[in-house]
């Protein structure tokens, strides 16, 4: 099964403004970036299946390649809780400070850990592998496309942070005789 993941293209969001699950707009830029993430991707199967994140952000991008899309909770970027469109210079230092030393497992006021995320984004995982699909896509968030590095690749969630995910970026896995293996990232 080749399985191409997806980050959504760049937001419309303010410098600095905390969102996770919170529908934030596309950029301006949006028709150009999915032509570029449009050359990159290859000539998919009829089966292939598309997935997406229930955020507008992640569906507008899933819909503008495909007529079919699966959404799933489970691809959900981070819940920041009480968080969610406050601007980060906002927020308590001290309490910011302690979260950002202990993400992986503390999660923000009302929100998720990045522990969380990784559990359910692993549960996708698995679910999809188990599917005998030849191709599916799957667009969503960068936290998400960590948390499954870390979980394919079996690292600490801590660990995930190592992988750079730019907007706009494709992934392709191949999962074949229960190994995934990795062709490529951040194309």
């Amino acid at each position: 099964m080749d399985i191409y993941l997806i980050r959504h293209t760049q937001t419309a969001a303010a410098q600095g403004l905390c969102y996770g699950r919170s529908d934030i707009a596309l950029a301006d830029s949006f028709a150009q970036e999915t032509e570029a993430l449009r050359q990159k991707l290859p000539e998919l199967s009829e089966d292939c299946r598309f997935y997406s994140s229930a955020l507008s952000r992640c569906k507008q991008l899933a819909d503008s390649l495909s007529d079919e899309v699966v959404t799933d909770e489970r691809l959900l970027e981070l819940d920041f809780g009480d968080w969610e469109g406050v601007f980060f210079d906002e927020i308590d230092a001290k309490v910011l400070n302690h979260w950002t030393q202990n993400f992986v497992d503390v999660p923000p006021p009302n929100g998720e850990s990045f522990t969380g995320l990784c559990r359910r984004a692993g549960s996708f995982w698995q679910e999809l592998i188990e599917t005998g699909l030849s191709q599916a896509v799957v667009v969503t968030h960068a936290g998400v496309i960590r948390a499954l590095l870390a979980h394919i690749l079996k690292l600490s969630p801590a660990a995930a942070f190592q992988f750079r995910v730019d907007h706009g970026s494709l992934h392709k896995f191949q999962y074949s005789h229960q190994y995934t293996y990795i062709h490529y990232l951040n194309l």
